[in-house]
């Protein structure tokens, strides 16, 4: 038997981090036991489905490399399939037309509540034969009234549900159009779905949907019900804890690979392990040993692996997201070194690429003023001799290298019986406006001699202009 997962969203906003870690390990299983991955696309919800979030989810998919096999499956090119099924039921007895109305169904729910029992439709059309005119009918499943329903779960066990406490759900709307249950039922079915992944919010829909699967004959595909993922508070994930939405992070300068690894501890582990490649990741993942516990989203421990990420990443992988961060905050990629370089140089220092990038914007974008809190420090009347030799220094090197740049600033602090750092920190702030950055010489180097020129001009007027200042 081939092992066929799929993951199944609605586009009704962005794709959101849980549906991520969901399609994760979906895809995990799938490729661990090699079977087949699917993405489906449950769009019959039509009030609140929009092509922009169908956009968001496969731009999402594509971004994170979660690859599915085949093209994604559209809910709403199956229409006719479901009501196919639909009139199959009908005519063999399992469902039925309910013409009750809306305010009928909302008197009926308030008396169930006043005598304190929980809300449910109570069959009253079961038996209705004659039609109501002026009322579209829905179309309702016969469930069954006694003995229980078991959920065979691979993460939360056997789980049985009473049949008396499910009430006739509602498959096809008044509308005509297909309700979740009914329609994601027959989707796994026809897309033969040996194992349904999803999140532990639909396990008290399955009793309901085993019974249709099994009115209609279908093989009962194997289910794991995953824990929810929570902020730091205990509440569930929202956009009050920070980025949720997939894409967000990608604009945050998250590495995906990153993202994918931390999603995985969020309720599986491997002894220790923090770091894993994906081809470990599947090696190692088997979805009876998630945590059936809700998992807690932490941005502290997600930047953590997003800097490690980063740490053990190169320039020619990731040149091309860094420039695309620069570009975001406005910069000219074409008005300083190449981001591929620049990459190898901040790596240590970095957390996300959006901060990385923002750290840097002095090697592209030029400033008439320094950061006053640095510049009183380091800009002082006192290192302007040293500060004019330097400058006359650079000005005269042929090959602009960070070994010649080193050996320049060395030479003058010898010259004026300065420690290195003495004179290299004066520099930095020359170079950058501000006091931080990489070794000095490479900072220097990624400046460009012109720039870096150009600032020592900046910065003896700055020194002058204090010492008129001073009297």
């Amino acid at each position: 038997m081939t092992i066929r997962t799929r993951f199944a969203p609605s586009p009704t906003g962005y794709l959101h981090i849980g549906g991520i870690r969901t399609a994760l390990f979906c895809w995990l299983y799938a490729k661990k036991h090699g079977g087949e991955f699917l993405l489906r696309i449950e769009d019959t919800d039509r009030e609140r489905s929009t092509q922009e979030s169908v956009d968001a989810i496969l731009d999402g998919m594509a971004w994170t490399g979660l690859d599915y096999d085949g093209q994604a499956v559209l809910q709403s090119d199956r229409f006719d399939r479901y009501h196919e099924v639909a009139d199959q039921l009908l005519s063999s007895g399992q469902a039925y037309q309910c013409y009750c109305s809306k305010d009928e169904l909302d008197e009926m729910r308030a008396a169930q509540t006043a005598r304190g029992e929980n809300p449910r439709y109570d069959g009253r059309c079961r038996k209705r034969t004659d039609a109501e005119d002026g009322i579209k009918p829905v179309l309702r499943f016969k469930t069954p009234t006694e003995g229980s329903v078991t959920v065979n779960d691979l993460i939360h066990g056997d789980v049985t549900f009473e049949n008396i406490q499910l009430d006739d759900l509602v498959i096809i709307r008044s509308d005509g159009w297909p309700t979740y249950h009914f329609s994601v039922v027959i989707d796994d079915h026809d897309m033969d779905i040996t194992h349904v992944f999803r999140g532990d919010d639909h396990l008290n829909n399955t009793p309901r949907q085993i019974h249709m699967i099994e009115a209609l004959g279908y093989a009962r595909p194997v289910y794991a019900h995953m824990p929810m993922i929570l902020g730091a508070d205990g509440a569930r994930l929202s956009k009050r804890h920070g980025a949720v939405n997939v894409m967000g992070y990608k604009d945050e300068g998250y590495l995906p690979d990153a993202l994918i690894n931390y999603l995985v501890r969020l309720g599986w582990s491997h002894g220790d392990d923090e770091i894993f490649t994906r081809e470990q990741m599947i090696a190692y993942f088997d979805i009876v040993d998630v945590n059936p516990a809700a998992s807690k989203f932490n941005g502290e421990k997600l930047d953590w692996v997003n800097q490690q990420y980063i740490i053990a990443g190169t320039g020619a992988e990731h040149g091309a997201e860094l420039a695309a961060q620069l570009e975001l905050l406005g910069v000219d990629i074409n008005n300083g070194p190449v981001p591929a370089d620049v990459y190898e140089v901040f790596k240590e220092r970095a957390v996300t690429l959006n901060a990385m990038a923002a750290s840097m914007l002095w090697l592209y974008q030029d400033f008439d003023s320094f950061d006053e809190k640095a510049a009183k420090k380091n800009l002082r009347p006192v290192i302007k001799e040293p500060l004019i030799a330097l400058h006359q220094t650079l000005a005269g090197l042929t090959e602009w290298t960070a070994e010649n740049i080193h050996n320049a600033i060395q030479a003058v602090a010898d010259q004026f019986a300065l420690k290195f750092g003495k004179l290299g920190q004066p520099v930095r702030v020359i170079v950058t406006g501000a006091g931080v950055s990489p070794p000095i010489d490479t900072t220097v180097e990624l400046v460009g001699k012109e720039r870096t020129l150009q600032r020592f001009d900046l910065a003896l007027e700055y020194i002058a202009a204090r010492e008129a200042a001073a009297g």
